[in-house]
């Protein structure tokens, strides 16, 4: 069973809605609040609570799987892993840099 989380989004920040929902879930992961192996609620799940799309949510849980806070379990969905990462921020920002290099030289 997927533990129910206590995230919120808000629309008016300058944030965008995937980094706060990554942010939220790495305090989550760094205070202990969520252990190691509890699973998290699916993608669908957690979008239709937050009212947002589901790419939002996956963004958010790819990115914290990339910094090594979370992994998958197949089907059973994603789980809060046992190795911790210094570099979260950085991993995320990498790939995500890397994705926009090739989407601009795609449009050229």
């Amino acid at each position: 069973m997927a533990t129910r989380l206590n995230v919120r989004v808000n629309r008016k920040r300058p944030e965008s809605m995937t980094r706060q929902i990554r942010e939220q879930l790495n305090d989550l992961i760094e205070a202990g609040e969520l252990a190691v192996g509890s699973l998290l609620p699916s993608e669908r799940e957690l979008a239709n609570n937050l009212k947002v799309a589901r790419n939002v949510v996956r963004g958010a849980y790819e990115q914290l799987m990339d910094a090594g806070k979370l992994r998958s379990e197949g089907r059973k969905g994603r789980s809060v892993s046992g190795g911790r990462s210094s570099g979260t921020k950085s991993g995320g920002t990498k790939k995500k840099s890397s994705k926009t290099s090739k989407s601009k030289s795609r449009k050229k």
